[in-house]
């Protein structure tokens, strides 16, 4: 496992060392680079929403979509059916179970766990092999149930109050296994931009962030910088954190770069069936599971399909709507078939990366179609 966390490390860094890769921010210099960043123009994309998408109803109302552009994020108590919920947590029991059958085949682990909850099992397995939950964060295929949410037609329905008609899923998405006091499931403060190409710092890219179970401040929720992305900026983030592939940005450099601290804090407690709206440039993370049970969740993201998506030509959005055909229905044929994971081998990492993640690839890409 520590071969698949320095891989993904050193790939981060790679990007990092070459120009345009990541983010500006990763080449810039940290004694003037609050500076330089206090003259760029606020982009608009993420401050001034779009004129109305259509006639008729609309799931959020116009104060929550102001609240969104002003604020940077938007909580939606009861949002989604928890229906369709249970069924991401079937597939996430199908993603658990042949983890578990590939690390006892390997001799890795003793204990399959099987009779063990969804909210125990992995946990139970990352105690026989530290970083069994990160083999499903890096699994990277999308099981048909997480389709159904993605393409959900009152989710669509208020990105499309973001971003108008024409929408499409973005490249990146994540099932998170947030194991009680895991290091690798505590992500610290950053932007998603800071991931991507800087070509998509003006496009504005709407994240769901969906809790499969309760969250809250004992097993993890999320916490943003309320009002961080106004201007547009993507402050300076320093690659890894700890023991860890993530990304982070210091509270100092966001109160320079951003205008924003500790004051800004908001921590998003959320019932399941909830979502969390918020955009690529707001300053984010995710705090410890306290808990004694796995915090499932999910993120998607979507934006309009002509503007830039900034995943490094590794992999290419998924069309939702089409204000041009409203009948269009999302073809996933070849969007959920593919491994980020396995692209990462192929693409920008470097030889010593390639090695790393094939090392472990019989573990995190063989997922069979009968859980997908």
């Amino acid at each position: 496992m520590a071969l698949l966390i320095q891989g993904s490390r050193r790939w981060l860094s790679g990007l990092a060392r070459k120009p345009g890769v990541l983010s500006a921010t990763w080449l810039a210099d940290q004694r003037g680079y609050a500076a330089a960043a206090a003259q760029v123009a606020p982009s608009p994309v993420y401050t001034e929403p779009p004129p109305r998408p259509k006639a008729g109803p609309l799931p959020l109302t116009e104060q929550q979509v102001k609240q969104y552009f002003e604020k940077g994020f938007l909580i939606c108590p009861s949002f989604l059916d928890v229906a369709q919920l249970d069924d991401c947590l079937k597939s996430v029991e199908g993603l658990v179970q042949h983890v578990a059958k590939r690390l006892y085949d390997t001799g890795r682990i003793k204990d399959m766990c099987e009779s063990a909850p969804v909210s125990q099992r992995l946990w139970l397995i990352e105690k026989q092999y530290k970083g069994a939950s990160v083999l499903i964060h890096k699994a990277g295929i999308l099981p048909e149930a997480f389709q159904r949410v993605w393409e959900n037609e009152k989710l669509l329905d208020a990105v499309s109050q973001f971003i108008g008609n024409d929408i499409a899923g973005h490249p990146v998405w994540n099932l998170r296994s947030k194991t009680p006091h895991t290091e690798q499931a505590t992500v610290p403060w950053h932007q998603d931009n800071a991931y991507l190409d800087p070509s998509c710092e003006k496009t504005l890219q709407v994240t769901a962030w969906i809790p499969l179970v309760d969250a809250n401040h004992v097993n993890g929720c999320i916490q943003v910088l309320r009002g961080g992305h106004t201007s547009g900026v993507t402050a300076r983030h320093t690659c890894c954190a700890g023991d860890t592939w993530y990304v982070q940005c210091d509270m100092a450099d966001m109160e320079q770069t951003l205008g924003v601290g500790g004051e800004d804090v908001v921590t998003c407690e959320m019932p399941r069936g909830g979502v969390l709206f918020m955009n690529n440039a707001i300053p984010h993370r995710s705090t410890e599971n306290l808990s004694e049970n796995i915090r499932w969740s999910l993120d998607l993201r979507w934006q309009d399909p002509a503007k830039p998506h900034g995943f490094h030509n590794l992999k290419d959005t998924v069309a939702m709507r089409q204000s041009g055909n409203p009948s269009y229905k999302t073809d996933w044929t070849e969007f959920a078939g593919m491994d980020r994971t396995k692209l990462q081998m192929k693409g920008d990492a470097t030889n010593e990366v390639g090695l790393a993640l094939r090392s472990l690839q019989s573990l995190i890409i063989s997922y069979p179609n009968s859980i997908v």
